[in-house]
């Protein structure tokens, strides 16, 4: 009995005022309950109750207490008094979370698409073997590169773009590549690569490389291969028969490489001809053989693996040819057969831009894109579209729904042989008219294989492009000293045997007023330095505040941050034989940029006045290629540009010009945006 007495006990309470003080409350003041009359005077003034058996108003009558059971907190928090602040902080913060995820997914909706690194600065083209040689050995090289990244960031450059380095037989090192997974000795060693890489990385710059897949050096052990019908690379070259006799070959067709005289050249160990555009040290691939490429994408994946972030491609224009062989149709029919032997009298409706070609470079981007998924390691995808007409040019793009380049590089003002505000202005009109909805521009300024500016133009224009080139919509890619003002240089005895019109855009880089201007310790280089080196270089204008370096880096860091050049739209207000005029803006911001170039072969005067209803009388000058006229004021009635100048003139107004009727048809954007001051945020719903 009382053991039943004890079992029970344990599962009651004393109660004072129903609680239970179990050392968690302390002198509290808790009424006591009246005993039960009818108990004993001997009796503990406490009554052990059953909690189940509790009646729930006396629950009611008392408050909670620390060290409660559950039983008695269930009971307390269905009152009214807990339950409902309870429910309101539950679908406060339910309807919080809501309106938190709502408000996301609605930013995430009508915010644009972030620029990518290819897109949110530029890009600078250096090629190796004349930036800076580290070695004294005459030629420039991969630690050279290294050592002059500091100067690099210094033009807010965001992306390094390197021609080809590739171990190769031709003394121009370019396109004649003999291996492509290693590097030519005469540029250094794979560890300075991969070195040159993590520097590049570190400075939170870019690496993009050349690469040519049309074809290889005749050394190539794939070549070596081929012509000895080696198992798989039996048809990794383009070979047909052909009659070869007394030294005289007749070839399967007409058709000719691009340094002139026919494509085909008789290879005496196979017995046949294979097929070269270019040299006949260079034999074309074939790409219509599955293995050759498989082979071509492992190459990129050893490069990507590396940590390049992107390729030019070159040639790929030249990928395919037809496979039925027929004479390509001459340019004068009247022409004698025999005498065909330039480039430039044949139609090329056989050699390049084939059916099939852009599939090829359509799986290029595949691969790439195997290796853009991580996080801010997007690969970046340009190829060269020189000499292609503009719409052939735009396919490179790709469709809309499959991606092909990122662009394809825009060399067209490099084609310029005369400058003028009409020239120059088709060139811009026939870019974005043509470009396809929602892609992005880009504009070259210099390349290995064309004539530098000074030497084309004269120096006076020099500023005058460079300022064109950071204010266009779209990336500006500029030729390394193209920021100083280099020229082409005059020798004549180049020690080379590859062709020497292409060479002279290739001479030193001018660093400063040293021997050989600071590109080498050594006693030669490999190509002699412009004689002007004691004056155009870059620590000369380092010094200088209205020198074409200076002007560079104002332009370049411009164009870095502010909007209306990287997101806004562009907008052709006038242009004749001297000048251009043109706005860049932005909805959600309430001013413009007016960029007036002169690049005529004299002075002009304008009156902005008459062109811009409502222009105020005097606006700031942003920026000029005169230094001491910027942040003054000029008087728009009558501005005076002088021959190769240019003015950035910045101007208060809601009055944007792309919602005006008169130059709503050329104005353009890449990617529509505004801009709200109050969030501060690009939107672009509007």
């Amino acid at each position: 009995m009382a053991e039943d007495i004890s079992k029970r006990d344990s599962i009651k309470m004393s109660i004072k005022g129903c609680q239970t003080n179990n050392g968690f409350v302390q002198n509290e003041d808790i009424p006591e309950l009246d005993p039960d009359p009818g108990s004993s005077g001997d009796s503990p003034p406490h009554k052990a109750v059953d909690i189940q058996d509790s009646d729930e108003s006396g629950i009611m009558s008392v408050r909670p207490f620390a060290g409660m059971p559950k039983e008695v907190l269930f009971q307390f928090s269905g009152q009214a008094r807990y339950r409902v602040p309870r429910e309101i902080l539950f679908w406060l913060t339910l309807v919080s979370v809501l309106l938190l995820v709502a408000l996301t997914i609605a930013i995430i909706t009508i915010s644009p698409k972030c620029l990518d690194w290819w897109q949110a600065g530029p890009m600078y083209q250096i090629y190796p073997r004349s930036f800076k040689d580290s070695d004294m050995d005459g030629n420039g090289d991969l630690k050279g590169i290294q050592d002059k990244l500091d100067y690099i960031s210094t033009l807010n450059i965001k992306t390094v773009w390197l021609t080809s380095f590739y171990k190769s037989s031709l003394k121009d090192f370019r396109y004649a590549i003999e291996d492509f997974r290693e590097i030519d000795p005469i540029f250094g060693t794979m560890t300075d690569f991969e070195n040159l890489i993590v520097a590049i990385h570190d400075r939170g710059l870019k690496l993009i490389i050349d690469f040519i897949p049309n074809h290889t050096s005749d050394k190539h052990a794939w070549f070596q291969l081929s012509k000895n019908r080696t198992g798989k690379y039996t048809e990794y070259y383009i070979w047909h028969d052909c009659t070869h006799e007394n030294g005289i070959t007749t070839p399967p067709n007409n058709w000719l490489s691009v340094y002139g005289n026919s494509s085909w050249h008789f290879d005496e160990v196979r017995k046949q001809c294979y097929y070269h555009q270019f040299l006949k040290e260079q034999p074309d691939l074939n790409f219509r053989n599955p293995d050759v490429l498989e082979e071509i994408k492992e190459i990129m994946k050893f490069w990507l693996t590396k940590g390049v972030d992107g390729f030019s491609f070159d040639a790929v224009k030249f990928l395919l040819e037809a496979k039925h062989l027929r004479d390509e149709i001459q340019v004068n029919k009247s022409q004698t057969t025999d005498t065909v032997t330039h480039y430039s009298e044949l139609y090329h409706d056989f050699t390049t831009t084939q059916v099939g070609m852009h599939e090829i470079v359509q799986s290029f981007r595949q691969t790439m894109d195997q290796y853009s998924r991580e996080p801010g390691r997007y690969r970046f995808m340009g190829t060269e579209a020189y000499a292609e007409s503009i719409d052939r040019t735009m396919m490179y793009y790709g469709l809309p729904f499959i991606y092909e380049a990122d662009f394809p590089f825009n060399s067209y003002l490099n084609t310029l042989d005369t400058l003028s505000g009409n020239t120059v202005y088709e060139v811009i009109t026939s870019w974005m008219e043509n470009m396809p909805e929602g892609k992005w521009p880009n504009w070259m300024n210099g390349g290995p294989e064309t004539t530098r500016l000074t030497s084309r133009f004269g120096s006076q224009y020099v500023n005058t492009m460079n300022m064109l080139l950071f204010t266009l919509p779209g990336t500006p890619i500029t030729y390394y000293g193209e920021e100083i003002g280099m020229g082409n240089i005059l020798a004549t005895d180049l020690n080379e045997i590859y062709d020497t019109n292409t060479l002279f855009s290739k001479s030193p880089m001018q660093w400063d007023n040293s021997s050989n201007a600071g590109f080498s310790e050594g006693n030669h280089t490999w190509l002699p330095t412009n004689s002007d080196y004691h004056t155009v270089n870059v620590e000369v204008q380092k010094m200088q505040p209205s020198s074409a370096l200076k002007l560079y880096q104002d332009l370049s860091f411009l164009h870095v941050n502010e909007l209306l050049l990287s997101r806004g739209w562009f907008c052709l207000l006038s242009n004749d034989s001297h000048f251009v005029i043109y706005t860049r803006e932005l909805d959600g911001i309430d001013r413009i940029f007016i960029v007036l170039l002169n690049f005529g072969e004299s002075s002009t005067q304008l009156n902005l006045q008459e062109m811009i209803s409502g222009l105020p009388t005097k606006l700031k000058i942003k920026l000029s290629t005169n230094s001491a006229s910027k942040g003054s004021e000029i008087d728009t009635r009558g501005i005076l540009l002088e021959k190769g100048d240019g003015i950035i003139l910045e101007y208060k107004t809601n009055n944007l010009f792309h919602y005006q009727t008169a130059f709503r048809d050329k104005c353009f954007v890449s990617n529509h945006a505004c801009y709200s001051s109050t969030l501060n945020i690009l939107y672009k719903l509007c």
